[in-house]
Parts: C-alpha cells; sequence; structure tokens
C-alpha cells in the first residue's frame, strides 16, 4: 500500500465509531513494554495496532505518567510531521511561535552544511575510522565486544572529525557524549562535570576554528553567518555541536550495536552479504525497518484538540510514537516480520518524517553502511559469542541498545 493511502486514513472525518471509542486505560500493561527475547519485538505492539481504538492512553512506567502511545503507521506518520505536535510544551509559545521556530532556524543553518556532498567528502575518513577500530579488535582477545570496540566509539569519532575535533581529543569527545546523553550510566556529579568541561572545550574548540578554520561543518557555519551579517553568540554554537553529538552518537552507536546480531541471529542473512556486496545499501534501509527499539521515544505535546486514530486526542496529551511497530505495520509493510534485504520500496520512518525528520540521515545511513562494508571485508566470520537470547538490554537510554555484544570471528 502507498505511503500517501495509509497516511489519508487519519484524516477521515470523525463519526460514530469515533463516538463509541472509550477513553479507558489499555489493559495491556506499562509503557514501555518488554519483549522476551532481545531481537524480538514486544507482542503488545502487534496487539495495538489491531485494536478497535489505537491511541490508547498508557502508563509511563519511568514516571507512572498517563500517555498516548501510537503504534500504526499513519498515526505516527501523522505525529511526526504534524506542527501541533512539537517536543516541548514551550515549542509554541504564547503566539505559536518561540523556541520552535528558533529550533527550526537552527536545523535549517545546519542543513546548508550538514550536505551529501559534505558527507561524501567525509566517507575516507569515515572507513579510515572503521579500519582503526578494527585493527584494534583483532589486536585485542576473543571473545571482542563489538558495542564497546566498534559501535559505540565508531559514530562518536565520525561527529569529532565532522566538527574537525582534533584526533588526539576523539577519546575525550567520546566520553563526554556519553556521560551526557547516557546519564543513567554516570553520577550527578561525574554528569554535571561532564557537562562542564564539555561547554568549555567547545567554546575554545569554537574560538579555534575562527582563527584557524578548516574543511569541516563548524568552519562551514562560522563561514555562513558571519557572511551573511548573522553572527551567533557561543552559546548558540555551542547547542548546535552538543545537537550534533546527541543525534549523531547514541542513535547510530544503538543501531549499529542491533543491526549486526540481527544478521549474525540467522547466518544465512550474513552470507548473503558475504557473496553480494551490493546488497549492502538496501539491507541498510531493512534492518532500520527492522529495529525492534523498545526505547520510551522523544515525548511529544499536542497543542490542540485532534483526531487520530479514529478519536479526539485532547489539547495538551503527551504523546509517544512507536516508530518501531509502525515499521512494522502491515497496513504498509509486506510480511513485515520478515528481514528482506532486497526489500523495495522501503518506506520506514527510522528517520522521522516532516519538519522533525533527522538531519543526519545521510550520515548516518554513510556510516552503517560503512560499518557492514568494513565489518564483512575484514571479519567475514564473524559470529556472535553467546546466544542471541543472552544479550542483555541496557537499561535507562532513549534509544536502546546492548550491555555487550560478544563475537569472535
Amino acid at each position: 500500500m502507498a505511503e500517501a493511502e495509509v497516511a489519508g486514513e487519519t484524516k477521515a472525518e470523525g463519526g460514530p465509531e469515533a463516538e463509541r471509542c472509550p477513553k479507558v486505560r489499555c489493559p495491556l500493561g506499562d509503557f514501555p513494554f518488554v519483549a522476551e527475547h532481545p531481537l524480538e519485538p514486544p507482542e503488545e505492539w502487534a496487539a495495538l495496532r489491531a485494536e478497535g481504538c489505537p491511541v490508547p492512553e498508557l502508563t509511563l512506567r519511568s514516571s507512572g505518567e498517563p500517555v498516548r502511545v501510537l503504534t500504526r503507521y499513519a498515526d505516527v506518520h501523522t505525529m511526526l510531521s504534524d506542527p501541533r505536535f512539537p517536543r516541548d510544551r514551550s515549542e509554541a509559545g504564547p503566539d505559536g511561535t518561540g523556541t520552535g521556530e528558533r529550533h527550526q532556524r537552527w536545523r535549517r543553518l545546519v542543513a546548508q552544511t550538514l550536505t551529501a556532498k559534505r558527507v561524501a567528502a567525509l566517507r575516507p575518513r569515515i572507513v579510515a575510522i572503521a579500519h582503526d577500530l578494527v585493527d584494534t579488535m583483532e589486536a585485542g582477545p576473543q571473545p571482542a565486544d563489538l558495542w564497546a570496540g566498534f559501535a559505540y566509539p565508531f559514530p562518536a569519532r565520525v561527529v569529532g572529525a565532522l566538527l574537525g575535533v582534533p584526533e588526539q581529543d576523539w577519546g575525550r569527545f567520546s566520553y563526554w557524549s556519553g556521560a551526557l546523553f547516557g546519564q543513567d550510566r554516570y553520577g550527578e556529579q561525574e554528569t554535571r562535570t561532564a557537562r562542564h568541561d564539555l561547554a568549555t572545550y567547545l567554546g575554545e574548540h569554537l574560538a579555534r576554528k575562527r582563527r584557524e578554520p578548516g574543511d569541516d561543518l563548524l568552519s562551514k557555519l562560522i563561514e555562513i553567518t558571519d557572511a551573511a551579517d548573522r553572527r551567533l553568540p557561543e552559546a548558540v554554537f555551542v547547542q548546535i555541536m552538543q545537537g550534533l553529538m546527541h543525534a549523531g552518537h547514541e542513535t547510530t552507536s544503538s543501531v549499529i550495536g542491533k543491526l549486526v546480531p540481527v544478521l549474525l541471529d540467522d547466518r544465512s542473512r550474513w552470507q548473503r552479504l558475504l557473496d553480494d556486496r551490493s546488497l549492502i545499501r538496501p539491507a541498510v534501509e531493512e534492518l532500520l525497518r527492522f529495529d525492534v527499539n523498545r526505547g520510551p521515544g522523544m515525548p511529544r505535546y499536542l497543542t490542540e484538540d485532534m483526531e487520530l486514530g479514529g478519536e479526539v486526542i485532547p489539547k495538551g496529551s503527551t504523546t509517544l510514537s512507536v516508530v518501531a511497530s509502525a515499521n512494522r505495520d502491515e497496513r504498509m509493510f509486506s510480511d513485515p516480520d520478515a528481514l528482506d534485504l532486497t526489500r523495495s520500496p522501503n518506506r520506514h520512518l527510522a528517520f522521522g518524517a516532516g519538519a522533525h525528520s533527522c538531519i543526519g540521515q545521510a550520515l548516518a545511513r554513510t556510516e552503517l553502511q560503512v560499518t557492514l562494508e568494513i565489518l564483512l571485508e575484514r571479519l567475514p566470520g564473524l559470529d556472535l559469542a553467546v546466544p542471541s537470547a543472552e544479550l542483555a538490554r541496557r537499561e535507562g537510554v532513549l534509544t536502546d541498545s546492548f550491555e555487550q555484544v560478544p563475537v569472535v570471528w
């Protein structure tokens, strides 16, 4: 079914069916749900997609607060692309503008510099970073932890290269990123110190780039804003760099840490890519669709009453979209629970939709493609060192990942 046809389902006028839909708490338990197997989706996702009321009010496990949870493709697509679902209550502002408008201006600014051409030019550096990490893994003992040895440091180093951070500082850069955006893993004082140290470093790095610009994204941002007589305050540049670190590190690390186990869980998948490297690009898209991210997701706040899923959702509701469930929606994808490395078209929502779609998706796709290219080339015998059912989920992170991914080759 075409995306436009699915999305159109959410625009139907309300009627008796909508009136009959009771506003009751869903009996399926607290959210997010827990799956029996680390590589399989929770059973509740399919149940919610099939329910007569697809926008149930659940209880957020971490806080006990009520949230409206969206699991169908059409509803999730609407939520991700409709400006009436800002990421923060303050984004609408008293006059309908405010921080949301500023956020969009910054997004447009970064989009001017984080282009496909820039990503393509950075690709050899990304490949070199991947080779260096595999070199270190090969020199160490087996089993090795693919998470700690590759999935976690790889995107952090790429973001460092993108921003022109000197290679000798990549280690600190990666640590600060983890301390800020994986706060459940660090104490309050350590997180506070990391936040201060990172802000100080980024301010100094900005000053260096003003004195000695290079061929990096930060230097280009400085050039664009200065040339247009829109010189941004240091604090804004620091926020932009921190945003790129957050978006470019945690999420990509999480996907790499799960994409490889999914391929290795059925050895025929890995072997198929070994036999035909031309499948790497469609395989990345399918693995993004297939990802069973069970993190709570990013809350959004409805700014006016709105009909969704056949029910009028009241203004002020906190909503959460389960993108991974939408990517398994039978209304959109044929045989959605099968991993099809040749699936095309593949209109998954892993990078969002509309105004809030990921501006770094070209970079993320390149990193994921390079990950497979280098691992297939360097470690063709790669295999999980433990049964996939024993992979332990990291608790408390926004996106979802594993504590360790033990591998041998």
